[in-house]
């Protein structure tokens, strides 16, 4: 059976060992890619809830069951806390009890602190507590998947609605090029930030209306970069060949025009990704994107500059955002060096160039 790369074409195998090559690309992705699929999991490393837990010899499983503090010879029958002392002295004197790594998710508010909030990083809490007594800890976590997973969404978005404008743009040119441009000219010149704060006097803002707003207008940076490959692939002979030919336009975009086009913009898809995290969190910060309680880094960061008496939380939101951009950067600058072809050919002629000279 070949293997999966005997399968890719050669220059799709050139591009994989140019990217590769690029040695703070390859671990950027790898170390990405690990943060993003723990956090997918984020309930089981930071939860206010075990994991599993036997009680007199019967087995509860409280992430997955809501179990009356009754269950577990409690006075009300109502949501169990298992922070309480009592429930927690309860499981140690009838079972046990497998916690995650973090016992607080993004908002347990910890009633039983010794010290009043904002609380400074001690073995309870890794990174110390915000101003209303939330683990430091669980909202970053949280708040990378979310901020990774509004990115993913909004830029798959993006992706679709840019390709489309700039393909139809660019391959029928003339008329319908110039009415496109001249809309994405006005389009762009709207003030995006008035607009949401006109549209969150009258709407709460949540995950997926942000999403919508955002989606009007993060596809406008990819339009010229869609057409003018599409310009330029509609004058390839293969093109004209297959107008001859009587095909129609849609199959000649989606075949023959689209793949060109798609390398140049692959590489701006990790800056576009870069683009959707700092905007989220530039609205979170201001009080403009997520609802209060979401656990956002914008939010965290906003806590960070009316506290300035708890350093630790500025500094967790600014190393926490730091990181992720500057992975996506570096991962963005390896496809870009990969999908480069004057790049690959310096690559590939600088070792024989030193062997010549040695």
């Amino acid at each position: 059976m070949a293997s999966l790369s005997s399968r890719l074409s050669p220059i799709t195998r050139r591009r994989l060992a140019a990217f590769k090559a690029n040695r703070r690309a390859r671990v950027s992705l790898w170390l990405f890619a690990t943060l993003f699929i723990l956090s997918l999991f984020a309930e089981l490393i930071a939860n206010d809830k075990p994991i599993i837990m036997q009680y007199d010899g019967q087995w509860y499983f409280p992430m997955l069951v809501d179990y009356p503090e009754t269950e577990f010879d409690g006075f009300l029958p109502t949501r169990t806390d298992y922070l309480d002392p009592f429930v927690q002295q309860q499981i140690d004197d009838h079972g046990w009890a497998l916690w995650p790594i973090v016992p607080f998710s993004y908002q347990t508010l910890d009633m039983n602190m010794t010290r009043p909030s904002p609380a400074p990083p001690d073995s309870r809490h890794w990174l110390g507590t915000d101003d209303q007594g939330r683990d430091v800890t669980a909202r970053v976590i949280y708040g990378f998947r979310l901020s990774v997973a509004f990115a993913l969404v909004l830029t798959a978005g993006s992706l679709v609605v840019g390709v489309v404008v700039g393909g139809v743009q660019g391959y029928f040119g003339g008329k319908v090029d110039l009415i496109g441009q001249r809309f994405t000219e006005i389009w762009s010149g709207l003030p995006v930030l008035f607009l949401l704060i006109i549209l969150a006097s009258f709407v709460q803002p949540g995950f997926w209306w942000l999403l919508g707003i955002m989606l009007l207008f993060s596809w406008l940076g990819l339009v010229d970069i869609v057409r003018a490959e599409f310009l330029r692939a509609r004058n390839l002979e293969y093109v004209r060949a297959a107008k001859a030919m009587g095909l129609p336009s849609r199959l000649i975009m989606w075949r023959h025009v689209l793949p060109n086009a798609m390398v140049a913009t692959l590489t701006f898809i990790p800056f576009l990704f870069t683009g959707a995290i700092g905007t989220l969190t530039a609205l979170d910060f201001l009080g403009f994107g997520l609802p209060p309680g979401a656990p956002s880094l914008g939010e965290l960061a906003a806590q960070g500059k009316n506290n300035l008496h708890a350093p630790w939380l500025g500094i967790t939101a600014f190393m926490t955002l730091a990181i992720m951009l500057s992975l996506l950067v570096f991962i963005g600058e390896g496809l870009r060096d990969a999908f480069d072809p004057r790049h690959v050919q310096q690559r590939q002629a600088g070792p024989a160039q030193e062997s010549q000279h040695a």
